[in-house]
Parts: C-alpha cells; sequence; structure tokens
C-alpha cells in the first residue's frame, strides 16, 4: 500500500436525513457540519443486503448501501456510489455491526471507496477492511486534512493498532502478508500450560479465553499480552455457502491451486444458508435463482475438490442437515479448543467452553491454508448473573436486557469477550448458554463463553457420545484481569422485546403501551432452534391447545428446527402432534427467514413480525417491521394474534 493517501474522489455522508444522501447522489458536496447528524449502527445488511450477495468478486461495486435506510426511505440505489465518484464513507457509532460477511467492504471497495471514518467500527468489519486494502479511522480530524488538500501518511491510519495489524494494512492486505509469512506447523503448547495451570511461574492470573489463546499461539510468538495482534491455531474452520465459493476465490488467487490445504479434515463447509432460496420471495420473484446457484457451484466445487467435511442439502425436501453453528455444537467444537468460521454467530460453540469466533472470507481462506487465524488478544467483560431467573424468562431475555444497556448500545463492549458466570448461568442448559454466546454478535464482542463443568460434560456425553474429561486449566483463575464486570439480578429480569430497527431497541414485553397485532410469529435460526427452544414452544402450544386455542386467521406461525437432530428430538417427545393442532408451519433446517432467503420472511413492509431470531436489522427478513423476543413470547403471541407473553396470555384467558 502507498506510504501516503491523499483525496482524489468524493465523500459521501452517511446522514440520517435521506434528502442529504439524495442531493450528494446528484452531485452536491457536503461537510460533515451541513450533513447533519450521522447515522449510527449502520450495519452489514444494509450496506450489502443478502439478495445483492449472489457474487464474490468486483462485481459487488454496484451495490454498496443499497440496503441503507435514512429516515423510512432507501434512498441509494444500484450503481450510485460508483456512478457518484466516492472516495470516502463517513458514518456515526458502531458502523459495520452484524453479520461478518466480508461482501460489504468488497463491495465499497470496488465501488471506488478507499477509505471508512466512522465514530466507532464493528469489531469483524473493520477485521475485513485491514484484510482486502480499505481503510479506517475513527480521528476525524485526518478527514479535515485531506479535505483541505494534504497529502496524510499511512502512519496517520495506523495509530491505536496493533502492531500485527500495522504490518498487514502495510502489506495492503492480509493475503499478501501471508505469502512472505513463516507458517511452521500448529501444536498446542501444554508445558505453557501446565505451568499457568498450577499457577506456578505465571507472569498474572488469566482468563479462560486468554489461556485458551495462549496455549495456541503460533511458535514464532514467544508470549502475548492484552491488545496484542496474534496468530493462534484453529482447531475447527469452516465456512457456509454464502462464502465457500469468496474463500476458495480468494485462497486459489493467493497460493495456487490446488492449494495445500492444512489439515482439511479440521476444515468443514456447511451448506445451510441458501439452502431455502427456491421459497424465498425476493429470490424467486426477483430473479435471484441462477445467482444462488453460482453460490452454490462455488460452494460445492470447494467440497467436491479438496478432502474436507461436508454438510449438504436434504434429499427429499428443501433444508438442510443443520445450521452451521447448531452442527457445530451438537457435532465438533469441544472444551479449550478454538474454532473460527464465515459468520458472525459463530461464539454460539463459546457455550461449550471454547474460543469460537467469527471473521471474514480472506481470513478464513488463510487458515485453510496455513491453520492460523489471527485475532488479538482481547480485554474481558465478566457478566455475572446472580439468582434464578423467573419462569418464563430464558437467556433470550437476558441478551435483549444486556442489548438496551446504554454501556452496551453505546458500543462500549466492542471487541471484548463475554464471559458469563453466576448462578443463573450455571443453571442453564448448554442450549440456554449458547443463546447467550451466540449473541454476542449483536452486542459488539468479539466472542463469548462459559467455564464448563459438569454440565458440559453431561451434554458431551448423551448428545454427542463423547466422554470429555474437563482439565484443571479450563477456568478463569482468581485475580484475573477484567476490563469491567457487569453484575445482573436475574429475578429482576421480565421478558423482553426488541423494537424493530435493531436488537439494542430492548423493552420489557410488560411495559408496551399497546396492543401490537402481528401477521408472522416466527422461532428458530440457531439462535432459536435448538432443543430446548423447541421444548418452549411446545410448553406454550400445548397449553394453548389443551385451551382450545390455535393460531388465528391472520396469523402464521413458522417454527424451524435448527438441525435435523432438533426435528428428531421433537418427533420422539411426541411435540409434531401438537404443533399440528395448533396450526404451526414446520420448516426444515436452514437459515431461512432469519437471512431474509425462505419461509416466515415478510412479503411487504406493512406486516408486522415477532421473531425469536438474533437481528431486527431492516431488511434483515424482509421488508416488514421485526420484533424480536424469546421463543416463550413469540409462541404466545402467535395464539393471541398480537405481542404478549406467556404469562399475559394465560391471564387473558383466565
Amino acid at each position: 500500500m502507498s506510504d501516503t493517501i491523499r483525496l482524489d474522489g468524493r465523500v459521501l455522508y452517511l446522514s440520517q436525513d435521506p434528502a442529504v444522501i439524495e442531493a450528494q447522489l446528484a452531485g452536491d458536496n457536503f461537510t460533515r457540519a451541513s450533513a447533519g447528524p450521522l447515522r449510527d449502527n449502520v450495519s452489514t445488511d444494509e450496506i450489502t443486503p443478502v439478495t445483492v450477495m449472489l457474487t464474490y468478486d468486483e462485481r459487488l461495486g454496484q451495490y454498496p448501501y443499497v440496503g441503507f435506510k435514512a429516515g423510512e426511505r432507501l434512498p441509494i440505489g444500484r450503481n450510485a456510489v460508483k456512478d457518484g465518484g466516492f472516495q470516502v464513507t463517513v458514518a456515526g457509532k458502531r458502523y459495520g455491526k452484524g453479520s461478518s460477511r466480508e461482501s460489504s467492504p468488497l463491495a465499497e471497495l470496488s465501488a471506488g471507496i478507499r477509505l471508512i471514518v466512522a465514530e466507532s467500527f464493528e469489531r469483524i468489519y473493520q477485521q475485513n477492511c485491514d484484510n482486502i486494502g480499505i481503510l479506517t479511522t475513527t480521528d476525524f480530524s485526518v478527514l479535515e486534512r485531506l479535505i483541505d488538500g494534504e497529502t496524510v501518511p499511512i502512519d496517520e491510519f495506523l495509530k491505536g493498532r496493533d502492531a500485527l495489524t500495522q504490518q498487514i494494512i502495510r502489506s495492503g492486505g492480509l493475503l499478501a502478508y501471508s505469502k512472505f509469512a513463516d507458517w511452521p506447523a500448529p501444536r498446542v503448547r501444554e508445558m505453557a500450560n501446565a505451568a499457568n495451570a498450577a499457577n506456578v511461574n505465571a507472569t498474572e492470573p488469566k482468563t479462560l479465553v486468554e489461556k485458551i489463546i495462549e496455549r495456541h499461539l503460533h511458535p514464532g510468538i514467544e508470549s502475548a499480552q492484552r491488545g496484542d495482534g496474534v496468530f493462534i491455531a484453529a482447531d475447527w474452520r469452516f465456512s457456509h455457502d454464502y462464502f465457500t465459493g469468496m474463500c476458495a476465490h480468494l485462497m486459489h488467487r493467493a497460493f495456487g491451486k490446488p492449494a495445500p490445504l492444512h489439515a482439511p479434515d479440521h476444515i468443514i463447509a456447511f451448506q445451510d444458508h441458501l439452502v431455502l432460496a427456491s421459497q424465498s420471495i425476493p429470490h424467486v420473484r426477483d430473479g435471484l435463482l441462477p445467482g444462488v446457484a453460482n453460490l452454490m457451484e462455488g460452494h460445492t466445487s470447494f467440497s467436491r475438490d479438496y478432502p474436507v467435511r461436508s454438510h449438504g442439502a436434504l434429499d427429499n425436501s428443501p433444508g438442510s442437515e443443520g445450521i452451521c453453528h447448531a452442527l457445530m455444537a451438537e457435532q465438533y467444537a469441544l472444551p479449550g479448543q478454538v474454532a473460527c468460521g464465515t459468520d458472525s454467530h459463530t461464539p454460539h460453540s463459546g457455550a461449550l467452553g471454547c474460543l469460537a469466533f467469527g471473521a471474514g472470507a480472506t481470513e478464513i481462506a488463510n487458515s485453510w491454508v496455513t491453520g492460523y487465524v489471527r485475532c488479538k488478544v482481547p480485554e474481558t467483560l465478566r457478566i455475572e448473573i446472580d439468582g434464578a431467573l423467573r419462569d418464563g424468562v430464558t437467556a433470550k431475555d437476558v441478551v435483549l436486557h444486556l442489548l438496551q444497556m446504554d454501556a452496551i448500545r453505546s458500543g462500549g463492549a466492542i471487541g471484548l469477550v463475554f464471559e458469563y458466570g453466576g448462578a443463573a448461568v450455571r443453571a442453564m442448559s448448554i442450549d440456554e448458554r449458547a443463546t447467550l454466546t451466540n449473541m454476542v454478535a449483536e452486542l459488539g464482542g468479539f466472542t463469548g463463553i462459559v467455564e464448563p463443568d459438569e454440565r458440559t460434560v453431561a451434554f458431551l456425553k448423551e448428545r454427542r457420545g463423547v466422554y470429555f474429561a474437563l482439565e484443571n486449566w479450563m477456568k478463569s483463575d482468581p485475580g484475573a484481569t477484567y476490563r469491567d464486570t457487569i453484575r445482573i439480578d436475574a429475578t429482576a429480569i421480565e421478558p423482553m422485546l426488541a423494537r424493530p430497527g435493531d436488537p439494542g431497541n430492548g423493552v420489557p414485553a410488560p411495559q408496551l403501551e399497546q396492543d401490537v397485532a402481528i401477521d408472522i410469529a416466527y422461532g428458530g435460526s440457531c439462535t432459536a432452534g435448538k432443543r430446548e427452544d423447541f421444548d418452549f414452544y411446545h410448553e406454550v402450544l400445548r397449553w394453548g391447545v389443551e385451551q382450545g386455542m390455535r393460531v388465528p386467521e391472520g396469523t402464521r406461525l413458522f417454527l424451524q428446527f435448527g438441525t435435523m437432530a432438533v426435528r428428531a428430538y421433537c418427533e420422539s417427545q411426541g411435540y409434531l402432534p401438537v404443533f399440528e393442532r395448533a396450526g404451526v408451519t414446520l420448516v426444515m433446517p436452514g437459515c431461512g427467514s432469519c437471512a431474509n432467503c425462505g419461509p416466515g420472511q415478510s412479503a411487504n413492509a406493512n406486516e408486522v413480525t415477532i421473531s425469536a431470531i438474533n437481528r431486527n436489522f431492516p431488511g434483515r427478513s424482509g421488508p416488514g417491521n421485526v420484533w424480536l423476543a424469546s421463543p416463550y413470547t413469540v409462541a404466545a403471541s402467535a395464539l393471541a394474534g398480537k405481542i404478549s407473553t406467556f404469562e399475559q396470555l394465560k391471564r387473558a384467558r383466565g
């Protein structure tokens, strides 16, 4: 990359005012002051909606920001950024939140954007920018210098970044750096672990994640401190059908074809995100299925050409063997391991006590060949949940409670580990713990983790037939350093909702001031398609059926299994006849409407959905408004035809 940067194009301010956006696209230039308040929380769903992610090359340059919402409008159309000659994008807080899709910065880069200036960035998005050569900064004075015509040294864009990231940025991206780096065979540092486990000769007490990182460090790194950029050996590396083709394309371009994969039996290709596209309203209506086939061919050809593990589509009906995160917990991840994948909800497996985190396509492509993945040794936020949750209050309510806290909404937890503990967490099943760690993606953290215990051992034995012995080191040391500790009284948490637009728009359900009629209720996704989630759906629906209730006309309830093993569990428990009597539409495993690609999505902007999925950014599950809630509240609302908790529903029938 050049040692100096100058402004040769225009600056696009992502204002809250759609008129300002439209004026810029028409040729007018603004300043930060005249642009008015900048949009916060611009998600990757808005930068590149899933319906444009049907290619993995420079053609994405037609589409950046086509899902961007200002006011109630979508002011940026196809080719608008490229045709407008923009070189810099400017936004507010938590830019790039949500999905780990590298399609978003690639679309910006391909449209001519070379620099993003924002008040703060989500971790994965910024790392993806580093990997492909887009510069980022939170220093608005640098922007002013560029606008004034100054040539700015690249050092200005390296401030505050760790030494490894600086090297990658200077190299022009990760793969350019990787080709000249040393990649010895990964190994686990047993001796370092043994010393630390006994706390003998250890420099300081460590958190569980710090211990896992220490055990997996690149051999060329003697030790690492919080804030250091490092490469760590990954026990599992996975991709899904949206990004396998992109990963393979990048890998072949950097390392040749065939590429020399490291430990291919520990690489997994999941076909889950696009398997229901034939039932998706926009994909069918807008003629997008050929593009889906293009992505699918990239995925299947990689699975066919290399001896990797693969989970594919069902033979007899639309659907898959399961959603990648659920299958990782059901079949692969173990306490103390490292798992990385092309999806922001990879921390799901942290419920088992492993270090699991999402990464972009470039990062995964590099890991396939080297066996290593990059991260920064993170700080840890301890979430201590004391007491016992009330009946009908779930892990999903806990996360929605956290999300509405000012410290989280403002981005104060970006890049941190969420280490969950306390009596309420220890009482949770692994399925419920997985909801806590899964939704660290929405909380803005690096990952989530729960110390493995006897519940973890029992889960591995009962679900997977694995007899796992916990080791003494698999816990945080007394006196370990935390950025902060958030203490929550579990008894004070009520059933929660998140109003449309952002998972952080939380409100306790009993405080909802007016009735909200719903058209769609959806239970499923990696977050809410597990066995215990279906226990919750069944508990509500069985009660309703016994009361002579069913889903009323004008409301539809979709329940989607996270994996085929969950479906088998529901069948063995006798749940399916109850679902049928209640008027449920059952959907086979896949990401479906959670990725706006299957049954349960809205068809128009007037429809209202209540959903147990993880995020409700504009356009996420169709054009309608999406409220987030727990499985209990989704099922109760479906029976009521309006947003209702299970407790409220029972009182109304009393």
